[in-house]
């Protein structure tokens, strides 16, 4: 599934996954980046909180919005597919600035809103300028492979990896989540072994790849994001190798970027900090 179409005269808005686990109180720099890019003080945010089965998520979610500056945020609480198709809520996420997903079970949040027409809105907006955040199990589902699930703790290896579809806001990488933490560089790399044309982008928790509408990255947040890149791979054995078994790989690169680093999806080449910003890019 390829981004929807940007109209003659549009320019497609922010997609921003997060790693999870964001600062929300003392230090939310991620969160008051989205405000702003969804209008700061005008900014109309709509908050889906189906991927978590806590019923406090939207609510929490309105609050911090409300408190960085947002004029409106109000959560959909969408739990069934049938919800997605209602016109009341489809006509609310048409009047939003900025648009944000939260954390749970991505699962849940693909098999509820794939295909609907909620979905679709989301799509539309995105296309025509809207903002578009997700944390965690949101930020999983924005790419048009999605992760949804495999082993951490564990080098790459032929079945480590379950793709499902996601929303398609980018065919340009796939995303995982809570990365570092939970040591998911195998499961990524077992996703890139599948087909070298994508991008693995991992992102560290309270860490946020805002990807601009010309496809470049920026990273904001504690951690880092890794980008692994299979383009130039010589060789994988994902093809014949048998079910647990551990992937060969070569001709890899790998860039892994901190704070203030970018990097241009489409180039595949990452940018170390300007020189009026102080920290170090690994790369």
């Amino acid at each position: 599934m390829c981004p929807a179409a940007v109209n003659h005269g549009d320019e497609r808005g922010y997609i921003i996954p997060i790693g999870g686990g964001e600062d929300k109180n003392t230090h939310p720099v991620i969160l008051q980046r989205f405000v702003e890019l969804a209008g700061g003080r005008d900014a109309n945010i709509v908050v889906f909180p189906t991927a978590s089965r806590l019923e406090e998520t939207g609510t929490l979610y309105e609050e911090i919005f409300t408190k960085l500056g947002a004029r409106d945020a109000s959560s959909i609480p969408i739990s069934t597919r049938a919800d997605c198709n209602n016109p009341e809520f489809a006509d609310r996420c048409s009047q939003a600035s900025g648009i944000f997903l939260t954390g749970g079970n991505q699962l849940r949040l693909s098999t509820i809103l794939g295909g609907t027409e909620v979905a679709q809105m989301i799509r539309r907006k995105n296309a025509a300028g809207t903002p578009v955040a997700g944390t965690s199990a949101g930020a999983s589902i924005m790419s048009e492979h999605m992760m949804a699930g495999g082993e951490s703790d564990q080098g790459p290896s032929e079945g480590g990896v379950v793709l499902a579809p996601g929303l398609g806001l980018t065919n340009a990488a796939v995303i995982d989540q809570h990365f570092s933490q939970r040591n998911r560089l195998g499961r990524l790399l077992s996703a890139v072994s599948l087909n070298p044309f994508l991008l693995g982008m991992g992102i560290d928790e309270d860490t946020a790849a805002f990807i601009d509408p010309h496809g470049v990255v920026e990273v904001i947040g504690s951690g880092t994001v890794t980008i692994v890149d299979g383009s130039k791979m010589s060789y994988t054995s994902a093809h014949s190798a048998a079910f647990n078994q551990g992937l060969g790989m070569i001709g890899l690169k790998l860039d892994i970027l901190d704070e203030g680093c970018h990097y241009d999806l489409n180039m595949r080449e990452a940018f170390p900090p300007t020189e009026n910003d102080h920290r170090v890019c690994s790369i």
